[in-house]
């Protein structure tokens, strides 16, 4: 059953399907069908099977791996997602700021796992465009985190220009 997800600030049905979370070692086969996210570990592996899948292949990286093992496929692939397992777990984060800043990936930076309401605000500040929240957490009341704060003092991916800058450029700092 497809699931929702919140997609450029909408809640979406996903059709993305992502494997290899659970299962450590061989890629299954088949794959299922339709567009799907692999671990890195089965796209270094793997790319040449993948590349017959016959429907768009993501990648997925766990909060150890180095995005930079990606620098060379950023252009090409379509969505790169970012699996958060613990709430507390926040090297996702700096996975995303390199992978929009350093590597100028323009695909879709999902974040998934046990993410919530509380995180997305921030989540988008460091790139990520969309969420697949934990089982038990409703994306449509999940929404109104992405907009908790108007003001922002902090230059990030999303807004490089901090307040002080702007306030500068339209003569309101002293």
């Amino acid at each position: 059953m497809p699931e929702a997800i919140i997609r450029n600030g909408r809640v979406e049905t996903d059709s993305w399907t992502i494997v290899g979370v659970e299962i450590a070692g061989e890629l299954p086969q088949p794959l299922p069908a339709g567009p799907v996210v692999v671990p890195l570990a089965w796209w270094k592996a793997q790319r040449a099977v993948l590349a017959h899948h016959g429907a768009p292949v993501g990648v997925w990286l766990a909060p150890s791996e180095d995005p930079g093992e990606l620098a060379a496929d950023v252009a090409s692939l379509p969505i790169i997602a970012v699996h958060f397992p613990k709430f507390t777990d926040g090297r996702g984060y700096s996975s995303a700021a390199l992978l929009r800043g350093r590597y100028d990936f323009k695909g879709e930076l999902r974040a998934f796992g046990d993410v919530g309401r509380d995180q997305l605000f921030y989540l988008k500040r460091c790139g990520f465009d969309s969420f697949a929240l934990a089982p038990h957490r409703d994306p449509a009341a999940a929404l109104a985190g992405l907009v908790d704060f108007s003001l922002r003092y902090q230059g990030s991916i999303d807004d490089p220009e901090p307040l002080f800058a702007k306030r500068r450029a339209t003569g309101l700092a002293r």
